[in-house]
């Protein structure tokens, strides 16, 4: 007997178009996996059309669940800063996540992350094969590890692979880095600032590598 999974983890089907906007509007339609039940609304990416560098994490949190928008919570304020520290106008970037539909739990009132699977992840996969394809960035950045691992597989090693220039089938120039929401999970003020420092540094290559594309 097929699982509640299985009968909603298939493969969404975006429009065949030149239009993100198109695209978008699809999206919010989407019923590819079960998450769309719980979700308020799906979170899709954002950002230029011909944006140089398309940075994707995980999923939506609670704040862009709300929203509608990507990366506006606590790690995207992190996020924001260090990339201005990076020298990376987000304006000219496209951001985005690897699914487009918040996975939580509840903890007493407050809806707290569950970390999405491999049948959710592949369900939302095509979203961001049509971001690619019509975005075509010079590089895109991955955060986290289901964002690196939704491209390069399950094996795939962000602390062995950390600040380096790839590339996958997806995009032909590819960097892996944390992700910022790990910035706030750390112990004590000398590793934030540290691990900051890091993920700063690797904005800093990723902007490097996008400019030499």
């Amino acid at each position: 007997m097929p699982t509640q999974n299985d009968e909603y983890a298939r493969p969404a089907r975006p429009p065949d178009t030149s239009s993100l906007a198109e695209v978008l509007a699809a999206a919010r339609k989407c019923t590819a996996c079960h998450l769309y039940k719980r979700a308020t609304q799906t979170v899709f990416g954002e950002g230029p059309k011909n944006a140089p560098m398309m940075l994707v994490g995980e999923q939506p949190g609670d704040y862009e669940d709300v929203e509608g928008k990507p990366f506006v919570g606590p790690a995207g304020k992190i996020m924001d800063r260090a990339l201005e520290e990076a020298g990376i106008d987000r304006i000219q970037v496209y951001v985005t996540n690897a699914v487009k539909h918040f996975k939580w739990e509840p903890r007493g009132k407050r809806r707290i992350h569950k970390k999405p699977n491999s049948r959710e992840i592949a369900a939302c996969r095509p979203w961001l094969e049509a971001e690619l394809r019509l975005v075509k960035p010079k590089l895109m950045v991955c955060l986290g590890a289901t964002a690196a691992q939704s491209i390069f597989g399950p094996s795939f090693r962000v602390t062995r692979e950390r600040g380096k220039v790839l590339s996958s089938k997806l995009a032909p120039r590819v960097l892996a880095t944390v992700h910022p929401s790990s910035l706030l999970r750390q112990p004590d003020e000398e590793s934030r600032q540290r691990e900051y420092k890091r993920f700063v540094s690797d904005l800093r290559a990723a902007l490097k590598a996008a400019g030499e594309a």
